[in-house]
């Protein structure tokens, strides 16, 4: 007579949904709308944040050598190995080529979201670039964020310690502050550029875990 249990081994574990999903994805949503309010209205955030920059306004080379960790030269040639790792790694599994594809749909995503809203709001940038509009939010943060966020999203599950997930997600965490310290202290954004980048992406990588995780884990194809 079978036993009950061995006949669960074969059955996929079921991907258990976040019990808060909307906060996950409206706080962020929230913050980003009123940060591009006081942008484009020219509010007393607006103010804050010019005060804040002239205090953190201090170019430099090791802020120029961040704010190129955000450069697509940089940031997709990292996502690119990243993604074809783990295509290697589940190629032959049922839909192994989703949260590929998913990971690359988002990326595409984001000039599609940041060049209307830089032509939308036309705000100028610091006194440390030269004069032009366009500054707002920040392409390269949201380009850093999106890379190595989804990078991170999509190699966790194949690494089998604690310590090497710990160390992979300090690791992004590290890279967009990073780029995001070197744009803000070398004057080529705003905080608040930046910020809505960490509001708007906040809101795309999660969207990419929730896929991910109702995808649930790929199963071994019987061919």
């Amino acid at each position: 007579m079978p036993i009950s249990g061995d006949q669960d081994l074969d059955k996929p574990a079921t991907a258990q949904p976040p019990r808060f999903p909307i906060l996950l994805l409206g706080t962020p949503a929230l913050l980003f709308a009123l940060i591009t309010w006081q942008v484009v209205a020219d509010g007393p955030l607006v103010r804050l944040d010019e005060r804040v920059s002239r205090g953190l306004l201090h170019p430099d080379g090791l802020a120029e050598f961040l704010s190129d960790l955000g450069n697509v030269q940089v940031a997709l040639p990292v996502l690119a190995v990243a993604l074809g790792y783990v295509a290697l790694r589940t190629r032959g599994t049922d839909r192994w080529w989703l949260p590929v594809t998913a990971a690359v749909l988002l990326m595409a995503l984001v000039p599609a979201l940041i060049v209307p809203l830089k032509e939308l709001t036309d705000r100028p940038g610091t006194p440390a670039v030269p004069p032009g509009t366009g500054y707002y939010p920040s392409g390269h943060t949201a380009t850093a964020a999106i890379a190595y966020g989804s990078a991170t999203l999509l190699l966790l599950p194949r690494l089998r310690t604690s310590l090497a997930r710990r160390t992979l997600v300090t690791a992004c965490l590290a890279l967009v502050l990073g780029v995001s310290y070197g744009l803000v202290r070398h004057g080529y954004h705003w905080p608040l550029d930046v910020m809505a980048s960490w509001c708007l992406c906040a809101v795309l990588l999660s969207s990419l875990w929730l896929f991910l995780r109702r995808a649930g884990p790929a199963r071994r194809g019987r061919g």
